[in-house]
């Protein structure tokens, strides 16, 4: 990895305090570096999902992490011509509480930054994963 210019450490900071409240099951956690406004979108998903608004998210990750518990490892940065955003690469690796099953997927973010907080995030991964693991 090429040296990232103080922004990009800066952002990447940010990103590892909310994977940090991934890996603890804390969605509140998890927010607290984002902005009110944030949209995440989830294009891969199936159904493909777009969510507005923080309480909306909260809703949806609080649901999420009672199901898949996971910690997330970076394996790649990209740093972009635009300062205010990075496309990361990662992967997780945790458990379905439903099933048991082991739940491991690779990720692509794509992430924009205001004013030191995340405010949209458009994330790719493999649903037939997802799905598998769900599976009884």
């Amino acid at each position: 990895m090429s040296e990232l210019s103080t922004t990009a450490r800066q952002h990447l900071d940010t990103i590892g305090r909310a994977f940090a409240g991934i890996a603890e099951f804390n969605a509140d956690k998890m927010l607290e570096n984002y902005t009110d406004d944030l949209v995440l979108e989830m294009p891969y998903a199936d159904p493909p999902v777009t969510l507005n608004g923080k309480p909306t998210i909260l809703k949806y990750l609080r649901g999420a992490f009672k199901i898949f518990q996971f910690s997330i490892d970076i394996t790649d940065i990209y740093e972009l011509a635009d300062p205010s955003m990075l496309i990361l690469e990662y992967t997780s690796m945790g458990t379905v509480t439903t099933t048991g099953k082991v739940y491991a997927n690779r990720y692509v973010g794509v992430y924009w930054f205001r004013d030191g907080k995340i405010c949209r995030v458009r994330e790719y991964f493999n649903p037939a994963i997802t799905t598998k693991s769900l599976e009884p």
